[in-house]
């Protein structure tokens, strides 16, 4: 019995582990107004990266259904951050385009 438990708790681990937990990034920084046309476009490429980790958050994975079986209320954390990162990234992707177009930057 003791040994089933242990094996359950960590399927459960390596599981919820398996989840997908995107950065949840701020709408403005300070020291937006001194970054580089270069640096805008760094940063551009990594939300892109927090974009599509998030949605992967939001859709019917294998690690998602697993989590869901092993322990339902990880799904629901799960997509709320996964939610709050895609929204999060959206509105540091306007900062960071109106910061380009006032600096009219090229890429």
């Amino acid at each position: 019995m003791k040994t089933k438990l242990t094996i359950v708790a960590a399927a459960a681990a390596l599981t919820l582990s398996g989840c997908v937990s995107p950065d949840v990034v701020t709408k403005t920084q300070v020291g937006d107004s001194k970054l580089t046309c270069g640096e805008i476009e760094t940063q551009l490429v990594q939300l892109e990266e927090i974009r599509a980790e998030a949605k992967k958050g939001k859709t019917v994975s294998g690690a998602n259904v697993a989590a869901a079986l092993l322990f339902w209320p990880a799904i629901i954390g799960n997509h709320a951050n996964a939610t709050e990162a895609l929204a999060a990234a959206n509105e540091r992707h306007e900062v960071l385009v109106a910061l380009a177009n006032k600096k009219r930057c090229k890429f």
